[in-house]
């Protein structure tokens, strides 16, 4: 008599798939941290934003920003490893992971965008929107030929298969452009925004195959009591709950992120595009 009662499922995703071919153990070099940041003045900063351009940016927009930021300014951060030796990346790219969209084949979208540093907030939604839309509505042909090449592989093969793809794409930099896949498709680090998923705090995995260093999850902008100037007031607050791989990155690196990320979003006005009909920034 069988131990339990189950059934293989069999509509497996293509994402499912690759978390399944991941990770052969959970033994894995993570260090896990949270920040919780004030969110008034970022979302006085995205009404104001919108009221003057008529562009509705998110959070998600603003962390996504931030975060290139504070991997330009901790280059030691955008790295990977290759032959257990850091090289260090020369472009900020980033991958938004965002809910499917469609309850018939829940999941996660990817959409990279590179030089994060370099566009402004308002050039970084834009393309994450048409990212996402691409990937939606299945005319991202590097992601449609990995989704149907991940589909063909035995589930017996996965790891090996996923591991196979790091090596070569990464270990060796080979571009996976002959196999139809897109290049570097999760780049510097992964942004999983957890608050549309109805979370406040989550911690997200590493995934090895994807080289990449830093996954970071924004909860939900929530109100809380805060203090100011000794006097308990109503704020709201959101927290960055952050995975990174110690083998390369220590509590320093971590810091100057950290701090970025907290300079930025606190104070929005110094440093994102000026919304139309007031003075751009300099910075």
């Amino acid at each position: 008599m069988a131990h339990l009662e189950l059934k293989p499922k069999r509509d497996v995703s293509s994402f499912r798939k690759l978390a399944i071919g991941s990770w052969a153990t959970a033994y894995d070099p993570t260090v896990y941290g949270t920040l919780t940041v004030r969110m008034d003045a970022a979302l006085a900063y995205l009404d104001a934003f919108h009221q003057r351009t008529g562009v509705r940016l998110t959070p998600l927009h603003l962390v996504l920003k931030a975060l290139g930021e504070a991997l330009r300014r901790c280059p030691d951060a955008n790295a990977l490893l290759r032959f257990q030796r850091i090289y260090l990346r020369q472009h900020v790219t980033l991958c938004a992971l965002v809910p499917d969209g469609d309850p018939r084949r829940p999941g996660l979208t990817p959409a990279r965008i590179q030089d994060v540093d370099r566009k402004s907030v308002h050039a970084v939604a834009l393309e994450l929107e048409a990212a996402v839309a691409r990937a939606r509505e299945g005319r991202d042909a590097g992601l449609e030929r990995g989704r149907g090449l991940l589909q063909r592989v035995p589930s017996l093969l996965l790891h090996r298969f996923t591991g196979l793809l790091s090596f070569l794409s990464y270990t060796l930099n080979v571009d996976p452009g002959w196999l139809g896949l897109p290049r570097d498709p999760f780049g510097s680090a992964v942004v999983v925004d957890a608050g549309t998923l109805g979370l406040d705090t989550a911690y997200l995995p590493l995934a090895p195959f994807t080289r990449v260093p830093i996954f970071l999850a924004p909860g939900a902008v929530r109100e809380v009591a805060v203090v100011e100037d000794g006097k308990v007031v109503p704020g709201r607050v959101m927290s960055l709950n952050a995975s990174f791989d110690h083998r390369f990155i220590d509590g320093y690196h971590a810091g100057v992120i950290a701090n970025t990320l907290r300079e930025l979003l606190e104070h929005p006005a110094d440093f994102f595009d000026a919304p139309a009909g007031a003075p751009e920034s300099t910075r």
